[in-house]
């Protein structure tokens, strides 16, 4: 099992105690149904006991069955994986169709000195091959005949295979970036993680828990807040800054929160460049190695949030052809810089786009009047909402339309960043003022266009033009030019419709 797999070689199973990570996986999907059969399904002399051993036996087996059954080979140019005793099934996997491949590794991968190796493919709702579990030597070596497109490695060292063996100490190619300790704990301030797990534990406890304890919970805990903010100060004003000078400490736990999760998540991140592949390895914990070809990247997002622009940093990600499965999100690989300075972040474009002229210099402006069609719904809605207090309050409904100023100074910064370049290669866009983002892609990788004009924009004479491009999630910020002249907006629609219909779609 020390062994590279090599081209042409007879079948290999997977690592001797795969069944046990197999077992685990399948004993964390079924923990809740196998919890609640032994602490509320009755009494031990009931069987329910006895039931919950026979469920978890049949779990071993199953995890045993899989490891004698599966089996996968090696060739020239694919990987053929064969599993199943009495319902056999064969896959055959051309390695020019493999887009991403992950390496995964818990502490417990770590301390068996193996991976978990996940193949994916454009379209696919689940990995075209997941192998649970295979030495890292053997994990490490497939990658490599998929990155060389089924050309044999060189054979790691003699003592490669040995426990122990780490993710990091394997790798090759050309360090692009790695995120020093002052970079992760940067991230972590200028992320949100904390809030997302904190909102996230407070989501399932209040689907968990009946509402009435939620409740109570809630009023308890709310109730000695403000009883011990009353305890500090005396008087409304004191109370009141007591309370405010708690909700900060609260945030500020959040951040620190942020910054542990930064820091166990991209722990030893490093950027590779191997050849036509783009690697990203990183975690304390569990350790993630992501592979895709440079060509599978079909649209760029440069991010950079108020937070960003206080540090002077930004963030790199990437859309990229590849399963959709339901972890797909944590595995696949999105961030290429999960937080660099500009500079960095330009330099990683160039190097990962050779010849890509980026940062474009010929920055093209909205519709001289983009500023007022950003500012109508604001501005609808402060006289909407004025119209009702008057109605309610009489005229000191009127405060409302105090929002008419900040809505149209705020449109006129969303308006004056906004625009879009385009050059021979790349269609570029950017927005934003308080958070702002670069969104591009290169022209060959768009897949659809679309040309939209609601009534508001009949009237202002402008359109927006719509592109759309492979890997994109829902939540990806939209590839769109908004708010240009009509006559520009069917210009573009004309030149890169005729673009796109005379060069073949890469993906």
């Amino acid at each position: 099992m020390d062994a590279a797999p090599a081209p042409g070689g007879h079948e290999r199973r997977l690592h001797p105690w795969s069944w046990l990570f197999v077992l685990l996986q399948q004993l964390r999907q079924f923990l809740v149904p196998l919890a609640v059969l032994v602490f509320v399904g009755g009494r031990a002399e009931d069987g329910y006991l006895l039931w919950s051993l026979v469920g978890v036996a049949a779990l071993v087996a199953a995890a045993v069955w899989q490891y004698f059954t599966y089996r996968y080979r090696v060739d020239e140019d694919r990987l053929v994986v064969r599993d199943g005793l009495l319902e056999r099934n064969v896959r055959q996997v051309p390695f020019a169709r493999i887009h991403n491949v992950t390496l995964h590794q818990t502490l417990l991968h770590r301390a068996f000195g193996v991976a978990e190796v996940r193949l994916e493919s454009a379209g696919g709702t689940k990995p075209e091959a997941e192998m649970r579990v295979l030495p890292m030597v053997e994990a490490m070596a497939l990658e490599r005949l998929i990155r060389s497109r089924g050309a044999a490695s060189a054979a790691p060292g003699a003592d490669a295979g040995a426990h122990g063996v780490d993710i990091a100490d394997a790798g090759e190619g050309r360090v692009v970036l790695t995120l020093p300790f002052g970079e992760l704990v940067r991230l972590g301030l200028a992320s949100n993680r904390g809030m997302v797990v904190v909102a996230g534990a407070f989501a399932l406890a209040w689907q968990a828990l009946p509402d009435r304890i939620m409740t109570g919970l809630v009023r308890e805990y709310a109730g000695q807040a403000v009883g011990y903010a009353g305890n500090l100060v005396h008087g409304a004003a004191a109370r009141v800054m007591a309370l405010a000078a708690l909700v900060v400490l609260a945030l500020a736990l959040l951040r620190l929160l942020s910054v542990l999760l930064a820091l166990t998540q991209y722990h030893g991140f490093r950027l590779l460049l191997e050849g036509r592949r783009v690697t990203v390895e990183r975690g304390l914990l569990t350790r993630l190695r992501t592979s895709v070809s440079r060509r599978r990247i079909q649209a760029w997002t440069l991010h950079e949030g108020l937070v960003h622009r206080l540090l002077g940093r930004r963030s790199v990600q990437v859309d990229t052809v590849g399963g959709s499965g339901e972890d797909s999100e944590q595995r696949s690989l999105r961030e290429l810089a999960p937080i660099a300075t500009p500079a960095a972040c330009d330099a990683l474009v160039r190097d990962v786009l050779p010849g890509a002229a980026w940062p474009p210099v010929g920055w093209r402006r909205l519709h001289p009047r983009a500023w007022q069609r950003l500012a109508l719904p604001g501005a609808l809605l402060a006289a909407i909402v004025a119209a009702a207090a008057c109605w309610h309050f009489g005229p000191v409904g009127l405060v409302a339309l105090a929002w008419l100023p900040w809505s149209m100074f705020a449109a006129r910064r969303h308006a004056g960043h906004a625009g879009y370049a385009l050059d021979e290669r790349l269609l570029a866009v950017r927005g934003g003022w308080w958070s702002r983002y670069w969104r591009f892609a290169e022209i060959d990788k768009i897949q659809a266009l679309r040309l939209e004009q609601g009534p508001l924009d009949r009237a202002f004479g402008m359109a927006t033009l719509w592109l759309d491009t492979a890997g994109a999630k829902p939540t990806s910020t939209p590839l769109r030019l908004r708010f240009i002249a009509v006559a520009e907006a069917r210009a573009l629609h004309r030149r890169l419709a005729a673009d796109l219909a005379g060069m073949p779609l890469r993906w």
